[in-house]
């Protein structure tokens, strides 16, 4: 007999993306939507697509995901983005497990689209997402940015892709970059890490050589060298951050 399942999203102001990320759900026996605060129709297209609509001001991304898991009527869940699209393999494969699951969790790799294209290599594919779990053996972390869902029981990996169509401008995503590293050289900072000028410089060199050199990052075009260029300042402004902080 087939197990029942619940999918959760969190939103704010994700009216542009709601409607087709819903409808890519439409396997799950239920679908929750948390929504955060939105000023545009995005929870009005979710009661109307009939998703169950739960009101929770901002807890952080690891409480709010958390926070959507409790509210499922199923222990087993599926806690997918706003701008995240499960691909119709996935879905039927996500169906075949369900018949059965014979592990406490699935990852699934995710395929990002960044600059018009889809990444297939470095740092953006596989990008393997644990997003498929039985909340009584596994729940998200409680961290601020960067959350992850921790899970001590055996994990299957999936073959299929969840597809994140973000529609974010360069500029947009640079602007988030900026917030992210910012949330963590806070943390580091109150953890008291030092940071040396030595690990200022390897980090994105390192970062750079695994990604772009070894995981072929090249192979993705432009799109693929500004993705990897990003991260690599990233992990140097990041380290930059708690230095500037103490």
């Amino acid at each position: 007999m087939a197990t029942y399942l619940s999918a959760v999203i969190i939103t704010l102001n994700e009216a542009n993306n709601i409607a087709d990320c819903i409808s890519s759900l439409s396997f799950c026996d239920e679908i929750i939507v948390v929504d955060s605060g939105s000023t545009d129709t995005t929870t009005e297209l979710a009661f109307k697509l009939g998703a169950k609509v739960i009101n929770q001001s901002w807890l952080g991304y690891g409480q709010q995901k958390q926070f959507a898991v409790e509210q499922a009527t199923n222990n087993w869940v599926l806690c997918l983005d706003a701008d995240e699209r499960i691909s119709p393999e996935l879905a039927k494969e996500i169906q075949d497990f369900m018949q059965e699951p014979n592990a406490a969790a699935c990852q699934m790799p995710r395929c990002n689209r960044f600059m018009g294209r889809w990444l297939r290599h470095g740092e953006g594919y596989p990008d393997m997402s644990l997003r498929l779990f039985d909340r009584q053996q596994a729940f998200w972390s409680e961290d601020s940015v960067h959350e992850k869902v921790i899970c001590n029981a055996p994990i299957k990996s999936l073959q299929n892709d969840i597809l994140h169509y973000s529609q974010e401008t360069l500029h947009q995503y640079i602007e988030k970059q900026n917030k992210y590293t910012s949330i963590q050289a806070d943390i580091l900072t109150k953890n008291n890490k030092n940071i040396s000028s030595t690990k200022l410089i390897m980090s994105p060199l390192i970062r750079f050589i695994k990604f772009y050199l070894v995981r072929q990052g090249f192979r993705d075009g432009v799109p693929g060298l500004v993705h990897i260029c990003i991260g690599c300042f990233n992990s140097f402004i990041k380290y930059a951050k708690v230095r500037a902080l103490k």
